[in-house]
Formats: C-alpha cells, structure tokens, sequence
C-alpha cells in the first residue's frame, strides 16, 4: 500500500551549484508539501550509516566522500502516492537517461553527481526519513 510520504536529500553537488531553491520550487510546484528540511553537513559515519545497503557495493567510498563534500539538504515530503511520483519527478539515476524537465536532467552532471537523493519504496521512505529526523520534526 503506498503512503504518503518520502525522503529526498539535495545533495552538495547542486546545493554547490545554487540549485537548492530551484529544485525546492520544482518539489512543491509538483504538489509536494515540506513536512521537515534541515541543511547539513554529513560526516563519513553518518553518510555511511546512511548508505549502508551500499557498503559492499565498488562505489559506496565514492559515495560516502562525496556526501561528505559540502553541505546537504534532508527533507521529508508528502503527497498522495508520494514515492512513485517523486521517482517521476526526479528521473532516472544517470542525468543522462533522465525525462526532460525532471530534477536530475536539469541541474545533474552525472550518475555520481546526481543532484537528488529519492526513496525507492515506502519502507525505505520511513527508514530514510527516521534516519534524519524524529517523528516530531516531521509531523
């Protein structure tokens, strides 16, 4: 059963960029409402205690250092079908693959810069956004 909440992470590269309040514009024009947001900064340990799912993965170092590069921006929205459709709006992992006018075609460089972070389910939306903030931040 869908629910009506994800998780999203603006990650350095736009945040770098000045990308942030476009893309916070793009979410809530598509109908998303910001229910928590916090700009940070993450630490090797809780960018991958974050990515742990990834850790045996070649890139999860990669990964880890580049979350740690700059400052980021968690956030946690709803919307009905919230998951699906911000997978929609965000489009495909590499930029290159991704429908015109969605989040990472329009301010991603590449796979590993990618701009945004998007839940893939809404089990790992309640997990992401638990990692993140507590249920009162969020509601």
């Amino acid at each position: 059963m869908a629910t009506n909440i994800t998780f999203t992470i603006i990650k350095p590269d736009a945040i770098a960029k000045g990308h942030t309040g476009k893309i916070i514009d793009q979410i809530i024009q598509a109908g998303f409402t910001v229910k928590a947001a916090k700009l940070t900064y993450l630490d090797a340990r809780t960018a991958g205690g974050f990515y742990d799912i990834h850790r045996a993965r070649p890139f999860f170092n990669d990964l880890v250092s580049f979350m740690t590069s700059g400052p980021c921006m968690p956030m946690v929205l709803e919307k009905e079908n919230a998951v699906a459709d911000f997978r929609i709006l965000i489009g495909a992992t590499n930029p290159k693959d991704a429908a015109v006018g969605t989040i990472r075609n329009l301010y991603a460089d590449s796979i590993d810069a990618n701009a945004i972070h998007g839940s893939d389910s809404d089990e790992n939306a309640a997990r992401e956004a638990s990692y993140f903030f507590s249920a009162v931040e969020i509601f």
